[in-house]
């Protein structure tokens, strides 16, 4: 058996600079696509207006699906159901990295659309159970209830008895997903969502965590780094957790409501939840990692990042604390049709990953595509860097056949 010394020493490197293992999986085909598909979202303005046509030409009920099914959505979803999603599962799972089915369906808030989409997010947690190419399972808390309810119980609103009851609802729906997991041995994710609804969605996970994670970590809960009082959160959290008894899940993220949260601060002339400068998110962000290392007798974590750097950060700090690149408490995770640089090599160097892999119908998963869109067009290079790494791996497959043929 290895010791802590040799075992870190052992490491196999990571570099992400490696397009071969990048896009292995990918052919001529599929990576021209991609690469057309930056080259346009590298453009800001071409974003704007093509989002702008799209939701017009589905106001207007053209016929357009077949257009964003070929190429947008099949960039960044990997299909309308469970079982279109199969062919995404198998080739993610060949290399060794695993599937986190996301049902990506918003702004259906009535009670029939959150108990459906409860019995999805069930057939989700079932299908994970049956193999481990499926590690995770996921969802949002306002998939499931009202996003005005989940903000009058955050301001401390009396509720009328009908408010009451549906938020009664609510605790039951996120009961029963935590439940199955629980029964079923998948450990799920509560993402993060507004500042103005996180404390409901908090309050509701460690709960949940207090319910089922006193065996093993089931239940997780995300911490948005872009928050300047989420590192004492988590940190504070983990006391919690350690105190009474049950393991911390924590997905540690950046986050995803900047703007959002900076226009209504202003407007409601409250104090801004969001750090100042971006080098302020990311010093926490690796604190972060730190932290949860060396207390991962505690926590367990994944780290839901783009960023290169906390990751490669992260890598580093396991090689010195002696940790297997394979722990079960460490996972990495990046979306479908992103950073496949990072995934890929990663997983080939064996650490544990997993892919984002978003699904439903065309037109109800529309306002989670308009995001990635958006987040590509706004995240500081990301367009420009997916771009040019697919373009390195075009050049490279040409330069091989090229030298293949002289040699032939």
């Amino acid at each position: 058996m290895l010791t802590s010394e040799q075992r870190s020493t052992s490491v196999k490197a990571v570099s992400f600079e490696d397009t071969s293992i990048a896009f292995a999986s990918q052919s001529d085909r599929k990576l021209r696509k991609s690469f057309w598909l930056f080259a346009l979202m590298n453009q800001g303005w071409l974003v704007n207006i093509g989002t702008f046509f799209i939701k017009l030409a589905l106001q207007l009920q053209l016929p357009v699906k077949k257009l964003i099914k070929g190429t947008i959505f099949q960039q960044f979803c990997g299909g309308e159901t469970i079982e279109d999603c199969e062919k995404t599962i198998g080739t993610l799972h060949r290399a060794n990295i695993g599937t986190i089915l996301d049902y990506s369906v918003e702004g259906e808030d009535h009670e029939r659309s959150f108990d459906a989409t409860v019995q999805e997010i069930l057939l989700t947690i079932d299908r994970a159970h049956e193999a481990a190419d499926i590690p995770f399972s996921v969802f949002k808390v306002t998939g499931l209830a009202s996003t005005e309810l989940l903000e009058q119980v955050q301001n401390g609103t009396q509720l009328s008895e009908a408010e009451q009851a549906a938020f009664e609802r609510v605790r039951q729906r996120v009961d029963q997903l935590c439940r199955r997991a629980h029964e079923k041995n998948v450990k799920i994710f509560i993402d993060a969502e507004e500042s103005w609804i996180q404390d409901t969605i908090d309050n509701l996970t460690y709960e949940m965590m207090d319910r089922y994670n006193h065996e093993r970590p089931i239940v997780y809960n995300t911490y948005q780094l872009y928050r300047w009082e989420s590192l004492d959160h988590l940190r504070q959290s983990t006391e919690v957790a350690r105190q009474k008894g049950y393991f911390l899940g924590a997905k540690l993220v950046r986050g995803a409501y900047i703007e959002k949260e900076r226009i209504r601060a202003h407007e409601g002339e409250y104090q801004d939840p969001i750090h100042r400068t971006k080098e302020d998110t990311d010093r926490d962000f690796n604190l972060a990692i730190d932290f949860a290392l060396e207390n991962r007798s505690v926590v367990s974590i994944c780290l839901g990042t783009h960023n290169e750097y906390s990751c490669l950060y992260c890598t580093q700090r396991m090689k010195e604390l002696g940790i297997a690149p394979n722990d079960p408490h460490i996972w990495f995770a990046q979306l479908l049709g992103m950073s496949d640089n990072i995934s890929f090599n990663l997983a080939d160097a064996g650490y544990n990953v997993a892919k984002y892999v978003p699904y439903g119908p065309v037109e109800s998963v529309m306002p989670y595509l308009f995001r990635r869109a958006d987040e590509n067009k706004s995240i500081a290079g990301q367009s420009s860097r997916e771009y040019l790494l697919i373009k390195s791996e075009l050049l490279r497959r040409k330069g091989c056949r090229t030298t293949t043929g002289q040699r032939s």
